[in-house]
């Protein structure tokens, strides 16, 4: 799965939870309140609230593990369901807000709303915004959204703040782009994130990511540990972590840590000993608090020496800055790293477009070449691809940031001008290029036109001949580029 993040969630929220502390590890925490009332999924009921309190919860107060922090539950599709929370009454009562959007900055804002209610006892205004908020249709980016609460409840978008200046707006925010880069300080996982840890670490972790290591990340504060993992996660944009993701472990769930498949988690600094207790194994650890970080491995000398020394310089010119320079770096290192896949990509007239290892892993550079051989076995890799295939043989076509950054950066190479030469030919010939491919009556059915085979085929041995001739890899299927597949591109040549 290219992507973890549910892209057509039903609601903006799912459920809200109030729940109570136990007393000791033997006890489960209670639920005081939720919204609504009528949500019926007992699993979950009886799964959230054992995330609400991740923590030792005999030693350790509210002013040691801080107030707002998420976990994350993963759902039957591999999609992920995020879990808002908000520490109150010293540490003794979680307020959880449970939505398949990960919208940080605005849930904690929220929840601080939530909060304030619960603390004046202001229950209709409480049950007021969130039954607004829950039939609310999921805003589109940059939608701006006012909730005021006055003698009437208003939920809009921001013409509610022209149209009444007057009224004092008690929450405002404007949804996020989940698909943009993060920026600092607006970011609040990216910004902890890249004060708390250094770049040499920061470095670390990443290449410890990029070879799906058993990762544990730890910090006494909640919010800090969280952050920290979210936010390291994200720099593997455009992948996705595509193993076991717990941002913060409860104490039910330890031995987790223990499993013999790569794994990147959360524990508070209260539950380290336990799970150092335990038999660990090739495990990286990165404590936030001291920033320091074990590991058994050093994945750094595995990256093309070019691209870290890059990636290393361009985070050490971000230590004062602001905006999306941080994420923009790491992005730069995932398009020269990955981006030749372009090149590897094949097509054959009335065939899928299929991907070509041995084409991928040909590199000029052994370091480079070195590293491709390990990542064609990475799952993020492998889903990644699979999730790109998807898009071009449904004749979507896609372009987003790692697609921009990997033609700005110039890492794809020749093979991309070679195919769109031979579209060229093709389209010379009255055919009419189409990559989709649907399955009617158990026959694969192709809607490449016949009458481009003869063009085509000569277009293909040409680019064979130009392959044996540089000593690449012949893979079944000529040379194609996701830059050359996106329809506005093919509308734009048509015409």
């Amino acid at each position: 799965m290219d992507s973890r993040i549910n892209e057509f969630p039903e609601r903006t929220f799912d459920l809200v939870l109030q729940v109570a502390c136990p007393t000791s590890e033997n006890e489960d925490p209670t639920v005081r309140w939720s919204f609504p009332q009528d949500y019926t999924d007992q699993e979950v009921l009886q799964t959230v609230p054992k995330f609400c309190f991740p923590f030792d919860v005999e030693r350790v107060s509210q002013s040691q593990v801080g107030q707002n922090f998420t976990f994350v539950l993963t759902d039957i599709e591999s999609k992920q369901r995020f879990g808002f929370c908000r520490l109150t009454s010293g540490c003794r009562v979680c307020i959880c807000l449970l939505s398949y959007l990960p919208w940080f900055e605005i849930y904690y804002k929220l929840l601080n709303t939530l909060a304030d209610y619960l603390t004046t006892n202001q229950e209709n205004e409480l049950n007021d915004m969130l039954n607004s908020l829950y039939s609310l249709p999921v805003p589109k980016p940059f939608t701006p959204v006012n909730l005021s609460v006055t003698s009437l409840l208003h939920i809009a978008t921001g013409q509610v703040l022209k149209d009444a200046p007057s009224q004092q707006p008690h929450s405002y925010f404007i949804t996020p782009d989940i698909n943009g880069l993060p920026t600092i300080p607006e970011s609040r996982n990216l910004t902890e994130y890249f004060v708390a840890v250094d770049v040499n670490n920061m470095l670390q972790l990443y290449a410890s990511m990029l070879h799906e290591r058993r990762i544990i990340i730890t910090s006494s504060k909640l919010s800090t540990l969280t952050a920290c993992v979210h936010g390291s996660a994200a720099m593997l944009y455009p992948m996705y972590w595509q193993h076991i993701y717990i941002p913060v472990l409860p104490p039910h769930l330890l031995d987790y840590c223990c499993a013999p498949m790569p794994y990147l988690v959360g524990v508070h600094l209260s539950l380290l000993e336990r799970v150092r207790s335990r038999s660990l194994e090739d495990v990286v650890i990165l404590n936030v608090d001291t920033n320091t970080l074990e590991s058994p491995q050093n994945d750094l000398q595995n990256l093309p020496s070019d691209v870290l020394h890059s990636l290393k310089s361009k985070l050490k010119k971000q230590s004062t800055a602001t905006g999306s320079g941080v994420a923009r770096s790491f992005l730069r290192a995932q398009a020269a790293l990955f981006g030749s896949y372009r090149d590897a990509l094949r097509y054959k007239p009335g065939e899928p477009i299929t991907f070509c290892e041995e084409s991928f892993v040909a590199h000029r550079y052994s370091t480079m070449k070195h590293f491709l051989e390990m990542a064609v076995n990475l799952q993020l890799f492998k889903q990644f691809i699979d999730g790109r295939l998807a898009k071009l043989n449904a004749g979507r076509g896609f372009t987003d940031l790692f697609e921009e950054e990997i033609t700005e950066g110039g890492f794809c190479g020749s093979n991309s001008k070679s195919y769109q030469q031979w579209v060229h030919t093709v389209k010379r010939g009255g055919a009419l290029i189409n990559t989709a491919v649907t399955k009617r009556g158990g026959a694969l059915i192709n809607t490449a036109v016949t009458k481009a085979k003869s063009h085509a085929k000569r277009g293909i041995r040409r680019l064979k001949q130009r392959e044996e001739e540089e000593g690449k890899p012949i893979c079944s299927g000529s040379p194609t580029s996701t830059k050359s597949l996106s329809p506005r591109r093919m509308e734009k040549k048509r015409q």
